[in-house]
C-alpha cells in the first residue's frame, strides 16, 4: 500500500488559512454547517474536516462550497503571503 507523505508545515498552514476564510464566509453568510454541506452535497463530517484545515478538498468540493456560500471561489483560495 501506497501512502502519501504528510504535508509539510507550509502546506498545513495554507490549508488551515482556507478552512478560515471558508468558516468567515460561512458566518458572514449567516450559515450553519450543515447547511453549506448540504448544498455542496458534501457529507457533514467531510465539511468539518475542510473547515479545520483537517482534510484537503478536491477543486470540486471547493467550487460547490464556494457556490453553496455564495462567494467567488477566489475568496476562499486566495494566498495571503
Amino acid at each position: 500500500m501506497h501512502h502519501q507523505p504528510l504535508p509539510d508545515d507550509r502546506v498545513l498552514a495554507r490549508r488551515r488559512a482556507v478552512g478560515d476564510r471558508i468558516r468567515a464566509a460561512r458566518l458572514h453568510a449567516g450559515l450553519t454547517q450543515e447547511a453549506v454541506s448540504l448544498r455542496a452535497g458534501i457529507g457533514l463530517d467531510s465539511y468539518n474536516r475542510i473547515e479545520k484545515g483537517h482534510a484537503s478538498p478536491r477543486l470540486d468540493s471547493l467550487i460547490r462550497i464556494a457556490d453553496a456560500i455564495g462567494v467567488p471561489l477566489a475568496e476562499v483560495v486566495r494566498d495571503v503571503a
